[in-house]
């Protein structure tokens, strides 16, 4: 990636004038051209707070020994902020590669030199993670920067025409389940078959995006084909239960989806952003991580947030059918589901009321700006004109266009 320094000087020292950078939290070696031209840095976190809370630690808590991290296997850590976890439960480039480790430490290390960090979360959904930051828990020894809680920043949808909204129309309130595990998910044809058992014997409404298993040749991202739901399924599953599924290939409006009046339940990979989208619908999650911080993503949605439920042996080889249906059957029907839907409904109001005028998100960004001393940016020290202009949803997606930009340039 410091290969990528000389052009973004040039392309830097062309523009008329550059107040600030704010870089995606892979782009730490563009900090030396910041530091060259005398640019304050800030960073745009796309995960939790608690992520957060655990990566600035890790620099302090393995750097010296980083074999360790292997050595723990099943071991309880503990961070700041954060409920107890099993190390294993760490990102794969954290416990599995000697050299992206070393990376994965400089990377946070460097992070922690930042003037702030730009967090896509809200206040009252991670009190413990953020007092850690704040209190300055978790970079032993240093200074921690401002963090900016201005979110929930979610996608506004867009496709409203798809089949799978029109088939949702006929299905009564929250009584579908819905299934989704990201652009990068997928399941061998094992476990897809143990899936669609699972909601056969559940006998709850489900709606399903399944994508193709990847080949043993292919790579985690590869582009994959069009999946063949008669071989993938088991038989007579999809004319068995027509009446009340739905299985989609590849890809659902998600957010939409979300958002329906009839979809009732979550069964999510755990990537942040579906994480927000679902608790911003006020929807209970059912938690299947597969890859990087997703495993411990859910422990802070179940352990922390308690707005989710784990889906047992999701760790190993295969979740069971007899897992998917009882889950299924739990989030749908039981007292222990009503329970947690009323705590994720809570928090949907709580994360509208953060993005209000005087809500905690909206404050966040208010002082972000502020301590950018943007009024000089602007030239102006009427910043209230500018707020409106510059609200955390528009000034988010701007952000993530230039990291979405740098990522570019430097993959």
């Amino acid at each position: 990636l410091a290969a990528m320094n000389a052009p973004l000087r040039d392309f830097l020292r062309s523009l008329p004038a550059v107040h600030a950078l704010v870089l995606d939290m892979f782009c730490v070696d563009a900090q030396d051209v910041a530091a060259e031209l005398k640019l304050p840095v800030y960073y745009s976190f796309a995960s939790a707070a608690a992520d957060l809370a655990i990566f600035l630690n890790l620099p302090s808590k393995f750097a010296s020994n980083t074999a360790k991290v292997k050595e723990l296997g099943d071991s309880i850590i503990t961070f700041p902020g954060v409920p107890p976890f099993k190390a294993s439960e760490l990102p794969s480039e954290v416990i599995g590669d000697d050299e992206a480790l070393v990376y994965v430490l400089r990377m946070f290390e460097r992070m922690a030199e930042a003037k702030g960090i730009l967090i896509n979360s809200f206040d009252s959904l991670e009190e413990p993670a953020l007092s850690a930051l704040n209190d300055g828990l978790c970079v032993p020894g240093r200074a921690t920067p401002p963090v900016y809680c201005i979110g929930p920043l979610v996608s506004g949808g867009g496709d409203k025409e798809h089949e799978c909204l029109r088939w949702l129309d006929a299905q009564p309130d929250q009584s579908v389940v819905f299934l989704s595990f990201g652009s990068l998910g997928t399941f061998s044809s094992k476990q897809l078959e143990e899936i669609a058992v699972g909601l056969e014997k559940s006998g709850e409404r489900f709606l399903w995006v399944v994508r193709s298993p990847r080949s043993p040749d292919q790579k985690h991202g590869d582009p994959l084909p069009e999946p063949d739901l008669d071989a993938l399924m088991p038989e007579g599953f999809l004319e068995r239960t027509k009446d009340r599924g739905l299985v989609v290939k590849s890809w659902a409006p998600q957010v939409e989806v979300l958002r329906h009046r009839a979809t009732g339940a979550f069964m999510t990979h755990c990537g942040w952003n579906s994480t927000l989208e679902g608790i911003t619908a006020g929807l209970p999650l059912l938690c299947w991580p597969l890859y990087a911080e997703q495993k411990v993503n859910k422990v802070h949605i179940v352990e922390g947030m308690k707005l989710g439920v784990e889906m047992r042996g999701y760790s190993e080889e295969v979740v069971k059918a007899e897992e998917v249906e009882e889950k299924v059957r739990w989030v749908m029907a039981s007292e222990g589901g009503m329970a947690l839907r009323v705590r994720v409904a809570a928090a949907k109001d709580a994360a509208a009321e953060a993005l209000q005028e005087g809500g905690s998100s909206n404050l966040a960004f208010a002082q972000f700006l502020k301590d950018m001393d943007i009024s000089k940016i602007l030239g102006t020290q009427d910043l209230g004109e500018h707020f409106h202009r510059y609200m955390p949803q528009q000034a988010f997606q701007q952000v993530q266009h230039f990291s979405d930009m740098k990522k570019k340039c430097f993959s």
